[in-house]
C-alpha cells in the first residue's frame, strides 16, 4: 500500500541564518499582515515627529488675517498638497491599523486566515479614505 502512495517531492525552503540585509532582505517576501505593522509603526513616527511642525503653522495661521491667506496660498501649491496627502494617509493608515490592532487585543481574528483578511481590510480602506480625500484636496469636488 505504501508503494501505491506516492509522496510529492518536498521543495526545499530557504534558510536565513546569517542574514546580509543587501542581498537577502530584498528576496524576502514579506506578509501583508508584517507590511501593515511595519507601515503602521512609520506612520506613527511620521505623525510624532512632524507634529511640532503642524503645531506650528497652525498657530502662525491664526495670528492674523494676513498670516492665514499667506498659508492658504501656500497650501495651495501642487507639492504642498501632495505632503498633506502624506500626512492623511499616515493619519487613516495608523489609525485603521490601531483599530486592527485593538481588535486583535480582544483576541478576535487571531488565525492566519483571518488576519491576512484584516490587514488586507485596512490597506483598503486607509488608501480609499486618502483617495477621497485627494479628491476633495485637488478639487474634483
Amino acid at each position: 500500500m505504501s508503494e501505491a502512495v506516492r509522496e510529492a517531492p518536498k521543495k526545499e525552503r530557504p534558510q536565513f541564518r546569517n542574514i546580509n540585509i543587501f542581498t537577502d532582505l530584498p528576496a524576502y517576501r514579506f506578509p501583508l499582515a508584517s507590511l501593515v505593522s511595519i507601515l503602521h509603526r512609520i506612520s506613527g513616527f511620521l505623525m510624532f515627529a512632524l507634529l511640532p511642525v503642524v503645531l506650528y503653522l497652525l498657530e502662525k495661521s491664526l495670528l492674523s488675517e494676513i498670516s492665514f491667506e499667506h498659508f492658504k496660498g501656500i497650501a495651495s501649491h501642487p507639492f504642498t498638497k501632495l505632503i498633506i496627502l502624506a500626512l492623511c494617509w499616515g493619519y487613516f493608515q495608523h489609525f485603521c491599523a490601531g483599530v486592527r490592532h485593538l481588535v486583535m487585543d480582544m483576541h478576535v481574528g487571531l488565525d492566519k486566515d483571518s488576519a491576512r483578511k484584516s490587514a488586507a481590510s485596512v490597506m483598503v480602506v486607509s488608501l480609499a479614505l486618502t483617495a477621497l480625500v485627494a479628491l476633495k484636496l485637488f478639487g474634483v469636488f
